[in-house]
């Protein structure tokens, strides 16, 4: 699920002698090292609370004495949480606060300024291959497709193509591409929980319809297609969550 693994991600402007690290990922003493080796580390940040993303980032953020910030207080030490819309100053750079709940009511994307225009650290909201999960119910499909909408709309108004930062996979050239084609893939999901509530009836249970919807899915990954078909079926169902 995680595809590649996690990409945390080092960012500073050219010439700053700090750095942000978003994400440090799992709690592996390498990899934590190698982050910290970047530094001095001026602040932490984390797009959302998944195990994945946050498992070390205590431990790294104690390891490089820096603060670290989250949209959930459990996940900020030495920092307030952070707030949608707000500009933080750090290693030379500006990053734009986006709170996009959608995977999870935490989850926040980054708009960075660089040399060559703006670029947008996604978390799991935007993945670099294949969809994302509504992780259920922590997550809701109303609100994802509300951030997609933002996040597209972010884009739109940008003079040239917004490079996509996620946390797993590779980094995507488009971002009002991409959001284009989630918010198809997830129409097109919506019409197949539809046309199977039709023939299993309104009060059909997530794990049927995740049977017809997802009959060819792997089974390494068949909770989170029922997660997002819990989320779907809420959604359906007018509880936008």
């Amino acid at each position: 699920m995680t595809l590649d693994g996690t990409n945390s991600y080092v960012l500073r402007a050219p010439g700053a002698a700090n750095a942000i690290v978003v994400d440090p990922g799992p709690d592996d003493a390498g990899h934590l090292a190698r982050l910290a080796s970047a530094g001095p580390v001026e602040l932490v940040l984390i797009t959302h609370h998944h195990a994945d993303h946050v498992a070390g980032a205590a431990a790294f953020a104690e390891l490089v004495g820096a603060p670290m910030r989250a949209v959930d207080p459990e996940y900020c030490a030495g920092a307030a949480p952070l707030v949608d819309g707000e500009t933080i100053r750090a290693a030379g750079l500006a990053l734009e606060v986006l709170h996009t709940p959608g995977h999870t009511a935490d989850s926040a994307c980054f708009l960075v300024q660089g040399e060559e225009g703006p670029a947008v650290l996604t978390g799991d909201t935007i993945l670099g291959r294949g969809t994302t999960i509504i992780a259920d119910p922590d997550g809701a499909l109303g609100p994802y497709l509300d951030s997609l909408a933002r996040l597209r709309a972010l884009a739109l108004a940008a003079d040239a193509p917004v490079p996509v930062l996620p946390a797993h996979g590779a980094v995507l050239p488009d971002l009002a591409a991409i959001c284009d084609a989630y918010l198809a893939h997830r129409a097109e999901r919506l019409e197949q929980v539809r046309s199977a509530l039709a023939e299993l009836g309104s009060g059909a249970s997530a794990e049927a319809v995740t049977d017809l919807v997802y009959a060819d899915t792997d089974a390494s990954v068949r909770q989170a297609a029922e997660a997002s078909v819990r989320a779907q079926l809420a959604y359906l169902r007018g509880e936008r969550g």
